[in-house]
């Protein structure tokens, strides 16, 4: 009711606001100022808070909402908010932004120009958040880089290599280049091959190599595993071989498969050649 009473053209500003109560309180402007300054403060942060915490919420309920797009409604959001909150604070200290609005504008041009690489990072990670093509946690190709996803942000993205090696790429070249997400699908295939002599029975070593497959427990058996001529080339014969497997399981089976290889076709008389040349000399 005391802010009603005065005037009207007086409280029409937050500075106004200010100058009211300190008026009818009989309290120091400079308080009244801090008082309220802080207040807007917590306001801004309790609203940010929530905001965040429901987008969060949100996302983990769908599928389209990921937390990465739910990470950047709520930066954007957050921004806005503070952006709005130091004018407000800015106001009730009586402050013109006129001046400094009119500067914002030929500085935004030179930063423009200075952060470039940034503003483009920041618009690809906006595209990688829309389109969603890997996930934290996911094994990907990036370009010739190659590495599970651990974070992502709207600047970069950061990946750990087999060795355990922390790989930092800004998402202007991640959207640039071609990614290859191999855990995105619930099904993987391995492509080995293996050469033996031609002198080696075919058939066995294919019978050899399924009953190797067959073992394995990681081996899907839908689509069923391919053993297969591949090639005849000039000092062997090439057998494709390429079971399914979760992508958890890649590496996994990948390695045993080798280091069971070579002793089991040894064990059926089958061993693997050594590069042959045929040289013939004619007398004459």
């Amino acid at each position: 009711m005391i802010l009603l009473e005065a005037n009207p053209d007086e409280i029409a500003t937050i500075g106004g606001v200010v100058e009211a109560i300190a008026k009818n309180f009989h309290i120091p402007r400079i308080a009244v100022a801090l008082i309220l300054a802080f207040l807007i403060f917590i306001v801004a942060k309790v609203v940010i808070a929530i905001v965040r915490r429901s987008l969060k919420d949100f996302s983990s309920r769908s599928n389209k909402f990921t937390p990465m797009m739910a990470s950047l409604v709520g930066k954007i959001i957050a921004v806005v908010i503070w952006i709005i909150a130091i004018v407000a604070i800015v106001g009730v200290f009586g402050i013109d932004l006129t001046p400094v609005l009119a500067g914002l504008g030929i500085t935004g041009v030179v930063l423009g120009f200075a952060l470039q690489e940034s503003i483009s990072s920041f618009f690809s990670g906006i595209m990688i958040a829309i389109n969603n093509p890997f996930r934290v946690g996911d094994w990907v190709d990036i370009g010739d880089i190659s590495g599970t996803v651990v974070a992502m942000d709207l600047m970069c993205v950061t990946l750990a290599s087999g060795d355990n090696k922390k790989i930092t790429m800004n998402n202007k070249n991640v959207w640039g280049s071609t990614i290859i997400n191999y855990s995105f699908i619930e099904k993987r295939r391995l492509d080995m091959k293996v050469s033996i002599r031609y002198s080696d029975d075919v058939e066995k070593a294919k019978s050899v190599l399924s009953e190797m497959l067959s073992s394995y427990p990681e081996v899907l058996s839908d689509p069923a595993p391919l053993v297969e001529i591949g090639s005849y080339d000039d000092s062997a014969i090439t057998l494709y071989v390429r079971p399914w497997v979760k992508p958890e399981d890649y590496w996994k089976l990948y390695w045993r498969f080798n280091s069971e290889l070579l002793p089991a076709l040894r064990k059926n008389g089958i061993d693997m050649p050594f590069n042959q040349l045929d040289v013939h000399i004619s007398k004459d």
